[in-house]
């Protein structure tokens, strides 16, 4: 253990809080991450939807084998992509990750772009029963066979106000809309409007957010696909999962990249296709979490930095004068 961690654990003996930090793909998360954890003794907790399934490391941006060596990870590749995790069941998760951290004197650092997670994990979400296998094999065995259009008409019906929010195109929000009013005969939106319920994070929590420059940030996703696709081994650990025959509706079957690689493989679309595709997808799902971290996480430290020392520099006085407070 380094001079640093030492002495954090000396000044922080007690400190039992939380940071968490959120950014857009691509803007240097996972290695902050891990350099927090390794300067004031830390966990890092995976926050990202996409990143808590097996057998996609390279196309869902998850830490490599070295990076995780780095510091302790958590919540990392533990579900298979045939599994279903709602981001209820993450927070739950999350939380128990937070409880150890605390229990062994650990810093708990939560670092995802996944928005919803951070919302349901310090505010609760509405709490929907849980809908039956039978019902959504169902629906999902519908769909594979008649399509969205027929799934989107029996969605109008029984819920005309969620069916017109939502895209022809977005199976897996008109399946779970489909089937929460199936199973419950309530609506989904009535749900979602009722008080927040469930367990929320209580502890003192401080908020980080990468805030990087737009053109800056869009180029380098565009050189990390290529990275991914060309040398990374992102169309062959996508083959292997293709080849397991899953629902395609599986939130690990839309990870970005996940179609369109397949559409590529069955040659559905040309390799410059594919990759114009996803690079496409990427920069318009950057797009939303900037806009998420701007319009929900006012109360943040930001740093539009573009290298990780100038991003410890802005970070790390923060989380010191954070974590002596707590000591005090």
């Amino acid at each position: 253990m380094d001079q640093n961690v030492s002495q954090a654990q000396e000044i922080f003996p007690e400190a039992q809080g939380c940071v968490l930090l959120a950014g857009p793909t691509a803007s240097g998360k996972s290695a902050l991450a891990i350099a927090i954890a390794r300067e004031f003794d830390g966990v890092v907790i995976n926050a990202d939807s996409m990143q808590i399934y097996s057998g996609l490391r390279v196309i869902t941006a998850r830490p490599d084998e070295e990076e995780e060596a780095e510091a302790p990870h958590r919540l990392y590749g533990i579900l298979d992509p045939g599994d279903y995790c709602s981001a209820a069941r993450w927070r739950d998760m999350a939380l128990q990750e937070i409880e150890h951290c605390h229990v062994r004197g650990k810093l708990p650092i939560l670092v995802g772009g996944t928005g919803l997670y951070f919302e349901i994990l310090t505010k609760g979400i509405a709490e929907i029963p849980p809908v039956s296998e039978a019902v959504r094999q169902e629906l999902r065995d519908l769909q594979r066979r008649e399509g969205n259009d027929v799934i989107h008409a029996r969605l109008a019906e029984l819920d005309p106000e969620m069916a017109n929010k939502l895209n022809m195109g977005d199976t897996q929000r008109l399946l779970r809309a489909l089937e929460v009013v199936e199973e419950t005969g309530i609506p989904l939106g009535t749900w979602q409007k009722k008080a927040p319920d469930g367990p929320v994070l209580t502890c003192p929590r401080l908020w980080l957010a990468l805030t990087p420059d737009r053109e800056w940030l869009y180029e380098r996703c565009n050189r990390r696909l290529d990275q991914m696709i060309r040398d990374g081994g992102a169309i062959e650990e996508v083959q292997a999962v293709l080849a397991r025959d899953l629902d395609p509706t599986l939130p690990a079957m839309k990870a970005l990249g996940v179609p369109e690689i397949a559409d590529f493989l069955a040659s559905r679309l040309s390799e410059e296709e594919m990759m114009e595709t996803i690079k496409r997808q990427t920069r318009r799902y950057a797009k939303r979490q900037m806009t998420w971290v701007r319009n929900k996480m006012s109360e943040a430290k930001r740093s539009s930095a573009q290298d990780l020392e100038s991003l410890k520099g802005d970070f790390f006085p923060f989380i010191r004068q954070f974590l002596l407070t707590l000591g005090k």
